[in-house]
């Protein structure tokens, strides 16, 4: 029972094999677990969009799009401020970078467009 294989739709436990393809008992979904297994791979990788729906990726350069307060400083950080070299990560401010006169700081993607 340890080999237990959950649907990909609902994620329930209750599947069964049928020939060659999966079953599902809950929502009668049907799915090859070889093919299943590739998708999930190659999904592993982070993706973020920035606010018109371009992929972003580490390397590339943005564009602020409106200002964005910063605590502890007098200055906003104003609207089309190009940032060099973003870092993607997992998170609520799922950009790090580092923009001239306020530092490393994290930034949401919804703020910023591809340059």
């Amino acid at each position: 029972m340890s080999d237990v294989t959950l649907c990909p739709k609902c994620h329930s436990d209750l599947t069964w094999e049928n020939e060659n393809l999966m079953s599902c008992s809950q929502c009668f979904h049907e799915w090859d677990p070889n093919e299943v297994a590739l998708e999930t791979t190659s999904e592993a990788s982070l993706k973020v969009l920035d606010s018109n729906g371009n992929e972003l990726h580490d390397g590339d350069s943005v564009i602020v799009i409106k200002d964005l307060p910063v605590k502890g400083m007098p200055k906003p950080v104003k609207a089309g401020t190009k940032v060099k070299n973003i870092r993607l990560t997992d998170g609520d401010h799922n950009i790090d970078c580092k923009i001239e006169g306020f530092g490393s700081m994290g930034l949401k993607s919804e703020f910023v467009r591809k340059a």
